[in-house]
């Protein structure tokens, strides 16, 4: 393989859309780009030239556009910066489409460039060409189609300018993807014979860029705190309020730390109770949350409970958790929610009176100068109640005799090693890690597509999440999420790192078992739960991929107390989805009507 250089010390001897291509990878690396996921294609060729060859850049082919997105969303999640993509032009183009989707209701910035036929190539049958303006609709923080490649010094200061804008808005006001189009006229490849030798020399072009710095960008965007009513309402209910909650759902903070540190703080202050999604980071940090509570939709489907634990206020972080049962509490219950969260967009489903704060939790904790511990019959009466859902929901699940899949989620949170970066892939595994995911110090950090809520890309996203990552990495899957996105394994032979593959078969949609739809057969299985009879045995061996099958749940903790360091591996799990569905029901109703009220306290 040839040595990587530097391209633009090399740009006088580039044709003008290979210069183009050059200044881009040059201008994006001085920003800070340091990943680009590319796809095959010839239009796209002087991009791919210049980002391959780039010495500062890790350039990552990938053959599918759709799986190459997903990639590098999980990447930039991981990251925690924009990742670019690279494709040619044409159908090409619709395959990000979903992982645009993604990453816009995620907040994970995407740099998506490309490469397009110029304009009289388009509307005259000229092959491999669409309709690529605004092919992405409102999805994108922006978009831009540039200019025609041209060696004019004004037109190269534009490319640059438009690239410096393009880096900073897919990171503000709220991160998110941004996309530029990139029309090219042929010759698309490197003119080595000095078609613009003698118009621009490398101090010409060292002039060009040189203003190209790292973008200071204000990573804690915040409102104007002052008198206003809102504020003094928000005040108040933190002074006054006894009956008080706190509601984190799937959220990945910037600084987990911080954010763990800040939601610790306020819950302490207010001596509310935490009510926190498995997805977020504080059930993996318990020791700093007396009243984390994790089995609220136990605790909930008790109707007398329900009842009983009405709050006055609700401080909602982010959106709420994926608990239907919360969801539906909350909304019958009409108290003032305060949403805090940085982003713009509208994180009340339920329609609350809700009021929404712009600024990060930090921040308002910061504000608020919360100070010293408040302890009310209120919070210690919350707390009573988790520790005795806690202890019925270990013993249920101890004494299941059979591979529940639920009981894998249970497995991984008391034995994964520390820090261990967990994906989890979207329908029935979010759902049970709600229910069981039990609360420690284990630190694991959560990755997940709970944007659009969809199962594309699970497996390329995870392996993102896991591509050069210092910890062993794991992917929690049903088997429909991984056959839906089996090009992933295709990114395997340049994947550096490891992701163990913890897949649930139960032969189809388990989370339609749930529905009432379930009751109608036909049409039942065919067209929702969708079984499947793959062997993921040979499925594996056609990608060079190891392969485990388990005879029971026993064996799970033992494989997953240490990771490899390097490779892809499947641990496979067969279930019986119609069994875990009724165990579900069953477990939930029993354990519920055990949760009966021995006490019932005034709060003050």
């Amino acid at each position: 393989m040839e040595k990587k250089v530097n391209v633009f010390d090399t740009l006088s001897r580039s044709n003008v859309s290979s210069l183009w291509g050059a200044v881009a990878a040059e201008v994006l690396w001085r920003l800070g780009l340091r990943h680009v996921v590319v796809s095959p294609g010839s239009r796209s060729t002087p991009l791919a030239f210049a980002f391959s060859r780039h010495a500062g850049l890790e350039a990552i082919p990938v053959l599918d556009e759709r799986s190459a997105s997903f990639f590098a969303l999980g990447l930039a999640r991981q990251n925690k910066e924009p990742v670019a993509l690279v494709c040619t032009s044409g159908t090409a183009v619709a395959n990000y489409y979903p992982a645009i989707i993604e990453a816009r209701v995620s907040r994970i910035p995407l740099l998506v460039l490309t490469a397009d036929r110029p304009p009289e190539m388009r509307e005259c049958s000229s092959g491999q060409t669409i309709d690529q303006q605004k092919i992405y609709g409102d999805y994108c923080n922006w978009y831009k189609e540039l200019s025609l490649p041209s060696i004019e010094p004004l037109r190269l200061r534009y490319l640059r300018q438009t690239l410096v804008h393009a880096f900073e808005r897919s990171q503000l006001p709220s991160p998110g993807p941004v996309h530029l189009n990139i029309p090219f006229r042929d010759p698309l490849a490197p003119n080595l014979k000095g078609e613009v030798d003698g118009i621009f020399d490398e101090s010409i072009l060292e002039e060009l860029v040189k203003s190209v710095l790292p973008l200071p960008l204000v990573k804690k965007a915040g409102v104007n705190i002052g008198k206003e009513p809102s504020w003094q309402a928000l005040k108040d209910a933190v002074a006054r309020k006894r009956k008080g909650l706190i509601t984190v759902g799937a959220v990945q903070p910037e600084n987990t730390a911080e954010y763990v540190a800040a939601v610790a703080k306020l819950s302490k202050a207010t001596g509310w109770p935490v009510l926190a999604d498995a997805l977020g980071p504080l059930r993996n940090f318990k020791k700093e949350f007396p009243l984390l509570v994790t089995q609220y939709d136990l605790i909930l489907r008790n109707e007398t409970l329900a009842e009983e634990l009405q709050p006055e206020v609700v401080f909602s972080l982010g959106i709420p958790p994926t608990s239907k049962v919360l969801r539906a509490w909350l909304e019958s219950h009409s108290c003032r929610t305060f949403v805090i969260d940085p982003g713009e967009d509208n994180l009340d489903p339920l329609h609350r009176e809700t009021i929404h704060y712009r600024m990060q939790v930090e921040m308002l904790v910061e504000s608020l100068k919360l100070k010293g511990k408040r302890n009310n019959s209120w919070g210690e009466r919350w707390q009573e109640i988790e520790a005795k859902a806690l202890r019925l929901i270990r013993s249920r699940l101890r004494q299941c005799g059979y591979s529940f899949e639920g009981k894998v989620s249970w497995i991984l949170s008391r034995n994964l090693p520390k820090g261990t970066p967990l994906f989890v892939a979207n329908s029935m595994p979010v759902r049970d890690m709600e229910y069981f995911w039990e609360p420690g110090n284990r630190a694991a950090q959560i990755y997940f597509n709970r944007g659009a809520n969809g199962i594309d890309g699970t497996l390329s996203s995870a392996l993102g999440m896991a591509h050069r990552n210092k910890k062993s990495g794991v992917l929690l899957t049903g088997d429909l999420a991984l056959l839906h996105d089996t090009n992933g394994f295709l990114i395997s032979k340049c994947f550096r790192g490891h992701l163990t593959i913890v897949l649930i078969n139960n032969r189809g949609g388990g989370i339609f078992e749930t529905l009432p739809v379930a009751k109608f057969d036909p049409p039942f299985e065919d067209y929702f739960a969708t079984p499947q009879t793959v062997d993921f045995r040979k499925l594996a061996a056609a990608y060079g991929i190891k392969h485990l099958k388990l005879k029971n749940l026993d064996d799970l903790p033992g494989l997953v107390k240490e990771l490899p360091s390097a490779g892809i591996r499947i641990i496979e799990i067969i279930t019986d989805r119609k069994k875990d569905t009724r165990w579900r029901r069953k477990s939930f109703s029993e354990l519920a009507t055990r949760l009966n009220p021995e006490i019932n306290l005034k709060y003050g």
